[in-house]
């Protein structure tokens, strides 16, 4: 099996790939996006590069239903969250890549 250009310019493009890749993370790492819990009191916004931004919760819940169900809502929701930045990621990588997962270059 021979291609055009050889081992040398399959390296070549695959840096190019990698490059593209890793400014298109820089690019989004600080899009942000916010996930909500227990009927939108407890709202948790992190970045695309998974780092936690702001919390909030609604005074009433947590006067209401106490300290307890506040924060298994603030885990629901930062882990929400994070699940969805995690695919916003993937889908700003899958844009360079056309879909393709490539080992090494894509992770």
């Amino acid at each position: 099996m021979n291609f055009r250009g050889g081992m040398s310019e399959l390296m070549r493009q695959a840096a190019r790939m990698q490059r593209k890749i890793e400014q298109a993370k820089a690019e989004a790492k600080d899009k942000e996006l916010t996930a909500t819990a227990v009927g939108d009191k407890v709202k948790a916004t992190v970045t695309y590069a998974r780092k936690v931004t702001r919390i909030e919760i609604d005074p009433e819940f947590l006067k209401a239903e106490g300290i307890d169900l506040a924060l298994d809502g603030v885990c629901a929701a930062l882990n929400s969250a994070l699940e969805q930045a995690d695919k916003a990621m993937e889908a700003e990588v899958e844009k360079i890549t056309g879909g393709v997962k490539i080992p090494g270059l894509s992770g």
